[in-house]
């Protein structure tokens, strides 16, 4: 998955999702929208031959990109503590 930053101010990101796989784009997701300090957090999937999906983070508080950090790491820590028998 490859991260493009397209926007940012204080409180909001717009990063596009290039390559995007739902299977690590919608637990990221999951994560943002149970962090308090997020806003809102929306996924804008346009026409997929035209651009890639963005995320879009805004924060009450706090640097967003510190926000999809946490999330991220918090579904990297998740994934890794998987145990497959």
């Amino acid at each position: 998955m490859e991260l493009q930053l397209i926007e940012k101010t204080d409180r909001s990101v717009t990063i596009r999702v290039g390559d995007p796989d739902t299977t690590y784009v919608m637990p990221i997701l999951d994560a943002l929208d149970r962090d308090k300090d997020v806003k809102v957090v929306r996924y804008i999937d346009t026409h997929p031959d035209l651009e890639d999906p963005a995320i879009m983070v805004e924060t009450y508080k706090g640097d967003p990109i510190a926000a999809v950090k946490r999330a991220a790491d918090y579904v990297s820590g998740y994934f890794a503590s998987v145990k497959i028998a």
